[in-house]
């Protein structure tokens, strides 16, 4: 079962427990510092779809296991540097890569 940060409440560490996956948007990151630290310690995978805006380095990478960008020469290089475990330019849904 997957939760969008969107749907979070103020109880975020709740909301994520039984979660397999956190859907964020390259946008929500900014905003999202505590549903990504309850999400390492509920064992909840992290997915950030970043079409669209600009990827910025951060401390987001470390709790981030997929991430998805707008062309393949971006991803080439965030896979070389990021950590993240899969770095893909895809068009298709976000929810199409997870596993």
């Amino acid at each position: 079962m997957n939760i969008r940060f969107r749907e979070l409440s103020e109880d975020v560490r709740t909301d994520l427990q039984g979660k397999r996956w956190l859907l964020l948007t390259g946008q929500d990151l900014p905003h999202a510092t505590a549903a990504l630290a309850f999400s390492e310690l509920e064992d909840v995978l992290v997915a950030v779809d970043h079409r669209g805006s600009t990827v910025e380095i951060g401390l987001w990478m470390r709790a981030t296991h997929l991430l998805l960008v707008d062309d393949e020469g971006q991803a080439e290089e965030l896979r070389s540097t990021s950590g993240i475990t899969q770095v893909l330019a895809s068009e298709a849904d976000i929810e199409t890569h997870l596993w």
